[in-house]
């Protein structure tokens, strides 16, 4: 059972295993040095109730979200540890009032720290407490370009005029801004829009990122999935955007994985060069990890160390390497490649995490997967369930 701490308390564990851990030699891990970026869910409190959310279908409760002396004793030891980056993240990081006191904490152990916000609850003098105590970079998700379509996704009144204002406030204090657009069925045809409002608000980088499909847009997929030809489009449209406003905004284009032929290198490998922590402290491989089930993540509020959990828990090593792989994926010479895809998708799709992620062609639920995504596109469903406590509420009827 993990030790019972208080907001006086920071985590307490055995001592001086981080370091000495990265020495160790004989780990299936002994290859993969502490990444440079980690992501901290602070909270998965949000004001928006976005359809495709990326966190759990099963909320984590405010209570036993990490205290601040336990976010603080997280940062420090992330640094030790050569951790350069830091991207506070939920639900919505600015629902935690000690964010400025995290921020400064970060910047303070030498941490770059990125906000990854939708912005609703900033004001402009809150935005200024966090520059002033280090905040290195803004990152705003945007739903859409236009108040109708994009304030419906958030099922949030005025969210898109606020985002809009964050956006120039935090231009104006001289922050570097990233528009984050989640794209799908819905709002695909407003992307050439979408990429002319991050020009116009002075954005260094857009996100155009397809949503991929677990935790609410794994419930939501038939009213988010797009048609292939809305992709097809999309890549066009994204590869002129690059060639024309290149020096001027960097696009980044992530693509959904059910019309793929090959499975992307999903967070760079499982437990290769990516872990979160969630806001009870868990130490996941990437933020969806929990959706598969059987997997038993180690916490900071444990006797471990961050570094310790990374190199040696059993969770991080099940699907390291290539060791694990089933057929087709164990004599596939893209292995060391792409390492088996996503194996969240794969369990979400098949029901193995272990299995071929569908997103490859040669899996044997590939051509399935396939026509499920354009039946599912073709029907053209709009209903949202939102993401909220209560397990998701049907918008109501639109005239």
């Amino acid at each position: 059972m993990s030790p019972t701490l208080t907001d006086a308390s920071p985590i307490a564990r055995e001592p001086a295993d981080g370091l000495a851990v990265l020495e160790r030699r004989g780990s299936v891990a002994e290859q993969f040095g502490i990444p440079l970026a980690v992501l901290a869910e602070l909270t998965h409190r949000c004001p928006l109730q976005c359809p495709y959310c990326s966190n759990p279908v099963e909320l984590e409760r405010s209570r036993g979200e990490l205290t601040t002396p336990e976010w603080k004793a997280v940062l420090s030891e992330l640094a030790e540890i050569g951790v350069l980056q830091i991207h506070f993240s939920g639900g919505e990081p600015t629902a935690r009032k000690d964010l400025v006191e995290l921020v400064r904490h970060a910047t303070d152990v030498g941490l770059y720290s990125n906000l990854i916000t939708s912005a609703v609850l900033l004001s402009r003098d809150k935005l200024k407490a966090l520059a002033d105590a280090g905040l290195c970079h803004v990152q705003i998700s945007f739903q859409g370009n236009e108040p109708k379509v994009a304030d419906r996704v958030a099922g949030f009144s005025n969210a898109h005029a606020k985002k809009l204002e964050v956006a120039r406030w935090t231009r104006e204090l001289d922050l570097p801004l990233t528009v984050n657009a989640v794209m799908h069925r819905q709002n695909l045809d407003q992307l050439a829009d979408i990429i002319a409002m991050a020009v116009e608000l002075d954005a260094d980088r857009l996100e155009v990122a397809n949503v991929q499909y677990y935790g609410w847009a794994l419930k939501n997929r038939a009213a988010l999935m797009p048609t292939l030809q809305q992709l097809e489009d999309t890549t066009r449209i994204v590869e002129d955007a690059r060639s024309r406003l290149k020096g001027t905004l960097e696009i980044d284009y992530v693509m959904p994985d059910y019309y793929a032929l090959r499975p992307k290198k999903c967070m760079g490998g499982w437990g290769r060069q990516f872990f979160n922590i969630s806001p009870t402290g868990k130490v996941l491989p990437c933020h969806a990890a929990e959706t598969i089930t059987g997997l038993d993540f180690e916490s900071v509020r444990g006797n471990h160390s961050i570094a310790w959990i990374w190199q040696n828990s059993e969770a991080f090593n099940r699907y390291r390497g290539t060791g694990w792989m089933q057929e087709p994926c164990a004599s596939c010479a893209f292995k060391e490649i792409d390492f088996g895809g996503c194996r969240c998708q794969a369990f979400a799709l098949t029901g193995d995490a272990a299995a071929t992620d569908p997103a490859c062609a040669l899996s044997p639920r590939h051509q399935e997967i396939f026509q499920l995504a354009a039946t599912e596109a073709d029907e053209a469903q709009s209903r949202f369930i939102y993401r909220n406590f209560a397990g998701g509420t049907p918008e109501p009827e639109r005239d």
